[in-house]
């Protein structure tokens, strides 16, 4: 069976070492050593100026949110994971929905200003599948606005703009470690703001509000990445190189082979290092979609609808119109892409597309 991706699991000998470290330490959470190490070496490897581990994705946006959104509207990308739109609502914020731009598939920067209001505290947008939104226009309409900005980044694990990390853009930017991403902890994400004084918020934030055992800041929850996590990410982290460069192969092999006169795949964005996350591609119709879809689970080959449904039409929601989102949202299939898919198994997946 071939799934839409498949974890990539480190020599266990790699991670008994790190969990030896665990155990004579005698400390599994709390910020131990490995959970610094991890960042020191994230900072190093990412090139970023700050980073703050934490125990999954949504967390992060979570926490960014509560500070920064001061329950007022947050604009917003209908094409993206549900927990984009999900953790707007769970801090008390309204989304906003804006469409998105039909080739890059990220939020349409053209489009946002027409949505501010004076309710309007932030933008909340999406790097989808790795590929960045417009960075440079939406830092202008933020600060014409007085605007925070809060990147979703999930997916844009190494990604580089101009030569510069993406989660080096915005306030706030967040990443997800989950157990199928480029760079994961099992489960896991991080948080990254290079304005030191929002840093220190947001640290305290994630750690109950302490400061210090017995005294605290301000209000917090607990979003602690344990040293578990970071053990598993300390043995994953050498392997990155190795990772990107299997996964080049494959986007390259469907890149060359697929007959794109029927379908299309996204456009990345320019002056853009991209890290080879996903690989969409958009049929022309639902139907056609769903004809490839089943052809290839008969030959036991999953890919993904993602994202679907469009967040806009999810049940908990002011139903607004977002057409474009909600036409490639039923258009858009993910294939199968990750390190050690069998050569056969692409040919296969090429062969059925390119007959439907």
């Amino acid at each position: 069976m071939v799934n839409v991706t498949k974890t990539f699991f480190p020599p266990l000998n790699l991670y008994k070492k790190q969990l030896e470290r665990i155990w004579n330490n005698q400390w599994l959470t709390n910020r131990g050593e490995l959970v610094n190490e991890l960042e020191d070496k994230l900072k190093s490897y990412l090139n970023t100026t700050s980073i703050l581990a934490m125990t999954n994705g949504t967390l992060p946006i979570q926490i960014a949110l509560k500070i920064l959104g001061n329950k007022g509207e947050i604009i917003t990308t209908p094409f993206s994971y549900v927990a984009t739109t999900s953790a707007i609502i769970w801090e008390n914020c309204k989304p906003i929905f804006v469409d998105i731009h039909p080739e890059y598939l990220t939020i349409d920067e053209r489009k946002i200003e027409a949505a501010i209001t004076n309710k309007t505290t932030a933008i909340l947008a999406t790097h989808v599948f790795g590929n960045p939104c417009n960075l440079d226009i939406i830092k202008d309409i933020a600060h014409k606005h007085d605007l925070k900005i809060i990147y979703d980044a999930a997916h844009a694990f190494g990604v580089t703009y101009k030569g510069k990390s993406v989660f080096e853009y915005g306030d706030v930017s967040t990443c997800s470690f989950h157990a199928t991403k480029l760079f994961h902890t099992g489960e896991g994400g991080a948080l990254f703001c290079n304005d030191q004084d929002l840093m220190n918020k947001l640290y305290y934030s994630h750690n109950f509000g302490h400061d210090g055992p017995l005294n605290f800041h301000g209000l917090g929850i607990n979003a602690k990445i344990s040293e578990l996590q970071a053990a598993m990410g300390l043995a994953v982290l050498p392997f990155m190189e190795d990772i990107l460069k299997a996964r080049k192969q494959i986007v390259d092999y469907y890149n060359h082979n697929l007959n794109f006169s029927k379908i299309s795949k996204i456009k990345i964005r320019e002056f853009t290092e991209w890290n080879f996350s996903y690989y969409p591609i958009i049929f022309n119709t639902e139907k056609e979609l769903l004809k490839a879809q089943k052809l290839l689970n008969e030959n036991e080959i999953f890919p993904r609808r993602y994202f679907y449904p469009s967040l806009n039409r999810i049940n908990y929601v002011d139903a607004v119109e977002m057409p474009i989102s909600e036409s490639v949202s039923k258009r858009v299939l993910c294939l199968p892409l990750y390190k050690g898919l069998d050569y056969k198994y692409l040919k296969l997946i090429v062969k059925i597309l390119n007959n439907v």
